[in-house]
């Protein structure tokens, strides 16, 4: 069992996966959590529950020149 913090960590050691974004969402809203997820590796951050729009916002440009 590993969380989301130990999975992005995984990710990021890959070299296959170095680069590929990641959006972490999430329940929980603290500076602290962000801070966590952040320095594992995630690209972004929200927050649940997630606005539609703020959704495929983030996406489109993480994914923007890809």
């Amino acid at each position: 069992v590993l969380d989301g913090y130990e999975a992005i960590r995984r990710l990021r050691a890959d070299p296959l996966h170095q680069r590929l974004p990641v959006l972490a969402v999430t329940a929980d809203a603290t500076e602290d959590d962000r801070r966590m997820c952040l320095e594992a590796g995630a690209t972004d951050f929200l927050t649940k529950p997630v606005d539609p729009r703020q959704l495929a916002g983030r996406i489109a440009s993480l994914t923007r020149g890809a």
